[in-house]
């Protein structure tokens, strides 16, 4: 198997002379991962929904303005924009059903 030029033999000779085994990689990779908090990731999840609705209005303005003739572009910037506003909303209506469950529950 190779991987960027790589063989699987000469991955995991370069992974055992620094001293670490690819379990071993690995573990320190999701840790990494691991280390963003849940805010971080709703704050970087919420930007990016930004940033696309920002990308269509710009996109719908230069088609409107007449700067690209790239209707299918538009239509498709609006969408994604579209899709990720639908889904923003529909994790804070779950969030907020969650809460209310939990703050109905007896004690």
């Amino acid at each position: 198997m190779s991987i960027n030029g790589l063989s699987g033999q000469s991955t995991l000779a370069a992974l055992t002379s620094r001293g670490t085994t690819p379990v071993q990689e690995s573990n320190s990779a999701n840790a990494a991962k691991q280390s963003t908090s849940f805010s971080e990731r709703l704050g970087g999840a919420l930007e990016q929904v930004a940033q696309s609705q920002n990308k269509a209005a710009e996109a719908a303005k230069a088609y409107e303005t007449g700067q690209t003739d790239n209707l299918a572009g538009v239509m498709v910037e609006q969408q994604v924009a579209s899709l990720g506003f639908q889904m923003t909303l529909n994790v804070r209506n779950k969030a907020l059903s969650a809460y209310r469950d939990i703050m109905n529950m007896p004690v």
